[in-house]
């Protein structure tokens, strides 16, 4: 029997452990802003945080989300309030058909706790996930916008 959160929800799973934990997310946990992009961990549409860390959730089997506490971009925002990352999104126009947003977001969350000030050269180098429609100069504006809002202390 696994045991896990998500989003602060317990929940408890006793099939394949071999199952990715992003099928857990979607169909039993029915949390289905986390997308299925290329199924190998090179895109980044799947990026949840796993205590703590980004990871890409279509690579990760069951087994090892036992006792994990997960959150997926239903977590982030406050109720009707944003996360200052999806503020920043919407204020640069970032999402184009959108698909990988909340991949890049979730990614861009956890890129901001290690890099505060980011650099475009530290944004080139870390922030990996793809975007089809190319939208990454859209997308390296918002993280500059989100760093600005953070440390003005935005929640």
């Amino acid at each position: 029997m696994i045991e896990l959160s998500v989003n602060g929800k317990s929940f408890s799973y006793d099939g394949d452990e071999d199952m990715p934990l992003l099928w857990f997310i979607r169909e039993n946990a029915e949390l289905t802003g986390t997308k299925y992009g290329c199924g190998i961990g090179q895109c980044g549409a799947c990026t949840v945080h796993i205590d703590g860390e980004a990871v890409r959730s279509c690579t990760i089997p069951m087994a090892e989300a036992k006792d994990a506490d997960i959150k997926t971009i239903e977590s982030i925002s406050d109720g009707e309030k944003l996360h200052f990352v999806q503020r920043a999104w919407i204020e640069e126009d970032v999402p184009q058909c959108g698909y990988c947003q909340s991949g890049q977001i979730m990614a861009t969350v956890k890129f901001l706790e290690e890099f505060p000030n980011p650099t475009n050269e530290d944004i080139n180098n870390y922030h990996t996930n793809i975007c089809r429609c190319g939208s990454y100069e859209e997308m390296r504006r918002a993280i500059h916008l989100a760093a600005k809002l953070k440390s003005e202390g935005a929640a």
